[in-house]
């Protein structure tokens, strides 16, 4: 997918609602605490694949198995701006499609209710007026099984179209892009819950799984292990190839307009590290005043700081003079193998300065150039589907050097944490948003955001690629947001 046009040498330094949950455990009779998705399971509704009808219900019952065991009151709580409660996700990815399909393949089609419209609308100006982000959470109507039969209606009308829908081009861009839409949210339900059950003095548990480390044989690359690849300078393309998409044949063929158009690049050499950071080498930054060092952040990154306080990543905190992380599984001992998450872009630029100090040179990488580490890099990784819900240390067999052994690069590049760049997210060039609703998908963002890459333990395994374009705001945390290194070469 990504080329170097001049050439340089490299050297190294379901498909319907309720199926496929055998092994959901269900509520723990002693805790009360409500348990998640066992992994086979979870492999089980991996990676939409077949038809485009298959495609779709696959999405829309994953979508529902991850919030299967979560409670009404769990469904209603929105702890932050940012955050949305489940229900209103599990409605929002409904109405993308009942507003923007369905009106267009059956004329005579009727809405399950005129006033979802005004209360999950997420942020389109054209689709009309929205309930204030801030007020989701306020919506004690429609009750949970009021959305739930929302969605079935919405998914009954879908399937009698689809034999209209998969003969017009244009009606399975706007599929697919629901499909993926649709994914996003997954993330963002289990990315939000997350957080709402952070919020809770309780620290209940999404899931009872206990094995969040490694059980694969594998041997985890200790924090002294990390090195680096390196990548010639010259000429590169990156970006996605629209002109040779066609959309419902595989799974690369759909990209958000965001990561096209196809475009030259020039690079520098540089090196890019073996792993992500861990935790282990977080906590030295932390040890060695790392908060405390105003010379290490960006000025605003410094207000951050004192604005929120901020002394370790999100969800650390102490427990009997060790430091404890909360997770989808509950609250634990930090493990120091494992990589740091829910970090911002600020604490993350201020690591790599601090880390500089050991590597010189020591920086986040450009997007370009994590795109070029990753062409080659098949998507495999501690994605959604291994239903671990947490980052994972990284593994490497003996006779790697610390590099996944399949792909003699990076380990890591696809699941655990995002990884911010130090990019700004910004069109790439010649660049335009396309007509109507849909051009206000990615667009309109393009400012004062930051690009992160790779996906996390919580992104849909078919969703992200090398190409997939994600952005936040530099002061943002709750995402599973990580670091990895990059030097010049």
């Amino acid at each position: 997918m990504c080329s170097n046009i001049q050439t340089v040498p490299q050297e190294r330094a379901d498909p319907r609602e309720g199926a496929g949950l055998q092994e959901r455990v269900g509520r723990d009779s002693e805790s009360g605490i409500s348990s998640g998705i066992g992994l086979s399971a979870c492999r089980q509704l991996s990676s939409p694949v077949g038809s485009l009808h298959e495609r779709y219900d696959t999405t829309r019952s994953v979508t529902q198995q991850l919030c299967h065991h979560l409670s009404p009151e769990d469904c209603l709580v929105q702890s932050m701006v940012d955050a949305s409660p489940t229900k209103w996700h599990l409605a929002h990815s409904t109405w993308f499609f009942e507003t923007l399909v369905l009106p267009k393949v059956d004329p005579h089609y009727r809405s399950y209710n005129e006033a979802f419209g005004f209360l999950f609308n997420s942020y389109y100006n054209a689709l009309g007026a929205r309930i204030d982000r801030p007020d989701r959470g306020l919506l004690s109507r429609p009750t949970l099984d009021e959305v739930r039969d929302y969605r079935r209606h919405v998914d009954d009308h879908m399937r009698d179209c689809f034999q209209e829908i998969e003969a017009d081009p244009e009606l399975v861009r706007l599929v697919e892009t629901g499909i993926n839409h649709e994914q996003q949210h997954q993330e963002l339900i289990l990315t939000d819950i997350k957080h709402v059950f952070a919020s809770n003095p309780l620290l209940p548990a999404y899931t009872l799984r206990s094995d969040t480390l490694r059980s694969d044989g594998q041997h985890p690359i200790s924090a002294t292990s990390l090195s680096w690849r390196s990548y010639g300078g010259g000429l590169y393309e990156t970006g996605h190839d629209r002109a040779a998409s066609a959309y419902g044949h595989d799974r690369v063929a759909f990209a958000y307009d965001n990561e096209s158009p196809r475009h030259k690049v020039y690079l520098n050499a540089f090196s890019v590290a073996s792993r992500l950071i861990t935790c282990e080498e977080y906590l030295e930054f932390m040890d060695d005043g790392g908060y405390e060092r105003s010379e290490l952040w960006l000025a605003d990154g410094w207000d951050a700081v004192r604005q929120h306080g901020w002394s370790c990543p999100l969800y650390w905190r102490m427990c009997s003079g060790a430091w404890c992380v909360f997770g989808l599984c509950g609250d634990r001992p930090i493990t120091p193998e494992e990589p740091v998450c829910h970090v911002s872009y600020y604490e993350a630029d201020a690591f790599a300065r601090w880390f500089s100090i050991r590597y010189p040179g020591a920086r986040l990488l450009t997007e370009s150039e994590w795109e070029i580490a990753a062409c080659d890099h098949g998507i495999c990784g501690n994605l959604l589907e291994t239903g671990r819900f947490h980052p994972q240390p990284a593994t490497f067999s003996a006779d790697s050097a610390g590099f996944s052994e399949e792909f003699s690069g990076p380990a890591q590049l696809f699941g655990d944490c995002w990884e911010w760049t130090q990019s700004a997210y910004m069109p790439y060039p010649g660049f335009s948003s396309p007509p109507g609703a849909l051009g206000e998908y990615n667009g309109k963002f393009m400012c004062n955001q930051m690009v992160l890459r790779g996906g996390s333990c919580v992104t849909p395994g078919s969703h992200i690629r090398q190409t997939y374009r994600n952005f936040f705001y530099p002061h943002v945390r709750w995402q599973f947001s990580g670091i990895r290194i990059g030097r010049q070469a």
